[in-house]
């Protein structure tokens, strides 16, 4: 009778701090508004990434954002009173690490792919107190005309 020996490995540990994050370490009580020019993509899961270069103007909340309408998704979210809470960041790196949705989600959405040189806006939240990396984690992504509400699948 043959044997079969499993071996453990420890997982590796020397990823990207900004890799994945839960909804958890972002503070969703405080959703920011970004806006630029995607610099760097990563069209992959776990979920899609890119790094967008914010102008070198500065950001204004645009003045339609609060009336903006937002496609119905099966989360429950609360879409309508994120925009009304919109607020822009404190601090002022030119650089952040933008997290979407996984592949399979953004092409429920029918997002196009993104590509580097794309005019991008989003709304999402960042770690409590803006602390750490500049991570955004996407809730509406605004791209080409159209918004994706990337939390969960269409309703």
């Amino acid at each position: 009778m043959q044997r079969r020996v499993f071996l453990s490995t420890p997982l590796l540990t020397s990823l990207p701090a900004w890799a994945h994050h839960g909804w958890s370490s972002f503070d969703q009580a405080r959703p920011i508004y970004l806006e630029g020019t995607a610099a760097q993509v990563a069209w992959r899961n776990p979920h899609a990434e890119l790094k967008l270069d914010l102008p070198a103007g500065g950001l204004q909340l645009p003045a339609d954002l609060a009336s903006r309408k937002l496609p119905a998704q099966s989360a429950p979210v609360d879409g309508p009173a994120l925009l009304k809470a919109a607020q822009l960041l404190t601090r002022k790196d030119r650089r952040w690490e933008i997290e979407l949705a996984p592949l399979s989600r953004m092409q429920a959405w029918g997002v196009p792919e993104i590509k580097a040189g794309d005019a991008l806006a989003m709304l999402g939240f960042t770690f409590t107190g803006e602390k750490g990396d500049a991570v955004l984690r996407v809730e509406y992504l605004f791209a080409g005309g159209k918004t994706y509400a990337l939390r969960s699948s269409p309703a």
